[in-house]
């Protein structure tokens, strides 16, 4: 049989004003809210340092898919593969892409129609002492036992009429495109933290090295000046100046120790395992990678299609976006279709499918939020706050990603211009040391212009270790701010970019 909602007439009413709306939208698929467009972003056609880093004299260029390989050193390579399985931020990171497609699953599934089957068979036996008992025990024919059995099909649908589900759907799907992007931008902090922290590494045990070997210099003259205090040649004096400039050297080289002991546990823990595990292999000392050159630096628009974490950004935009499309759709009525077929009967279980068993219901529903449209009203505006808020994040984190290109860039050529430098001045100072060790022994010059020689050398020597650690820094650096370590070209025309700029 068919059921008829006690607002049947009010419901037929609205149904036919509504008839050729509905038609339309089930065909074209339409739905209330603003379709998104993506927003408008003025760049510059290049960036400002891209000139000079692109004129660089370099030993090696790399591609900024797989940047790390041009560093030509295979264990800085290893450990960044390494960090790429096993690291458990990435790990994190591929959960929320799993939770983010069970949404959108979830939002696929409200536009189709949803059946469920039910069925029960209850025995019942009724108490005499209960009041309703008492009743009925007076009624004729009562029965103190019964049973009851019923199996039923229902199905519902509710209509997607001015596509308040497709616009969730749209979110949700946003939603998961932005995880996806997100477990890329994971994927290349990773490895650019393990290629920092790998460089780091190397440039803090050739610190250690540099002085270590400037205290053996300096214990060599303090034996030195020993011998001679023995022989009544050199004064007292001296000696105490040799042991306190050794121990200003030697002083230097624990706390540089404790540096690399602390950047080969991050080195550990960016690969997922306890510390300890790899400071073996990473212990031997080997140079501080040379930073290769860019094959490509691209366009800043080049590098807004690329950076994951700014296709993140646009994707909670379109999200936002959607999400106005559903609370605009709270002004229209919702309609809905729903059908039972089944049997029931209360003789026994071998008559459950008989004929006069069976039992046939179908509704149609409405449901409409005619007077409650200052709560859809506030719905509207908190939806387009959070749109307006999304874009002005997108739009701060473009002028971010550019800053930090910029930044990079010029950190890349500044620190490796300081380098030619200092290696000049290395060169220059270590001559300097030898002829006034030579002036000292044949008495010319006092014990300080050794001390002062031997001060100067390390100084500059330390600091074109750390330029050299700085300058290969920033250009990982450089490859992060790009967006380099993925395939963007070819993830341009997958799921990451899918929904970008048509909503689906």
């Amino acid at each position: 049989m068919l059921t008829r909602p006690r607002s049947l007439a009010f419901l037929m009413s609205t149904s036919l004003m509504s008839a050729s709306l509905l038609t339309g939208s089930l065909l074209t698929g339409c739905a209330v809210g603003p379709d998104y467009s993506s927003p408008e972003t003025v760049l510059s056609p290049r960036f400002l340092g891209q000139d000079d880093v692109e004129e660089r004299e370099v030993q090696s260029v790399a591609n900024l898919q797989a940047w790390w390989a041009a560093f030509d050193d295979p264990m800085l390579a290893q450990f960044v593969m390494r960090a790429l399985e096993q690291n458990l931020d990435i790990a994190q990171a591929a959960t929320r892409v799993t939770q983010a497609r069970a949404s959108l699953h979830h939002a696929d599934a409200a536009l189709l129609p949803a059946a469920n089957v039910s069925a029960y068979g209850a025995e019942v036996y009724q108490s005499l002492e209960t009041p309703l008992g008492q009743v009925l025990a007076a009624t004729p024919g009562f029965d103190r036992r019964g049973s009851a059995f019923e199996a039923n099909l229902g199905a519902s649908w509710e209509m997607d009429v001015f596509g308040g589900l497709r616009r969730g759907r749209e979110a949700a799907r946003a939603e998961y495109v932005a995880s996806e992007a997100g477990t890329v931008a994971t994927r290349l902090a990773v490895a650019a933290q393990t290629a920092d922290v790998y460089v780091m590494i190397r440039g803090l045990q050739a610190r250690i090295t540099i002085a270590e070997q400037q205290a053996e210099t300096r214990r060599e003259l303090l034996d030195t000046i020993r011998f001679q205090y023995e022989k009544g040649i050199a004064a007292e004096l001296q000696v105490n100046q040799a042991e306190g400039a050794l121990a200003q050297v030697e002083a230097q080289i624990p706390v540089l120790e404790a540096g690399l002991t602390s950047a080969m546990n991050a080195l550990d823990v960016l690969l997922g395992v306890q510390p300890g595990t790899y400071r073996a292999e990473v212990s031997q000392v080997a140079p501080i990678p040379i930073a290769p050159g860019l094959a490509e630096t691209g366009t800043p628009a080049e590098m807004i299609r690329r950076r994951p974490d700014l296709i993140v950004a646009e994707q909670r935009l379109v999200a936002t976006n959607a999400r106005i499309g559903m609370a605009v759709s709270e002004y229209y009525p919702k309609f809905s279709l729903g059908a039972l077929l089944g049997s029931a009967t209360t003789v026994s279980g071998s008559n459950l499918f008989s004929s006069d068993t069976h039992q046939a219901q179908g509704v149609l529903g409405l449901r409409w939020r005619l007077f409650d449209f200052g709560r859809v009203e506030a719905q509207i505006a908190a939806a387009r706050g959070q749109d307006a808020e999304a874009l002005a994040a997108y739009r701060l984190a473009v002028l971010r990603a550019t800053e930090e290109v910029e930044n990079a860039f010029s950190a890349l050529v500044r620190r490796e211009a300081q380098v030619d430098i200092l290696a000049r001045g290395e060169s220059s100072l270590a001559r300097a040391r030898e002829n006034s060790l030579a002036a000292y022994e044949s008495g010319v010059v006092s014990l300080i212009e050794v001390l002062n020689a031997d001060a100067n050398l390390l100084q500059i020597s330390d600091t074109k270790a750390q330029a050299q650690t700085n300058t290969a820094r920033a250009a990982i650096a450089s490859f992060r701010a790009l967006g380099g370590g993925w395939d963007a070209s070819h993830a341009a025309g997958e799921d990451l970019y899918g929904s970008l700029s048509t909503p689906r």
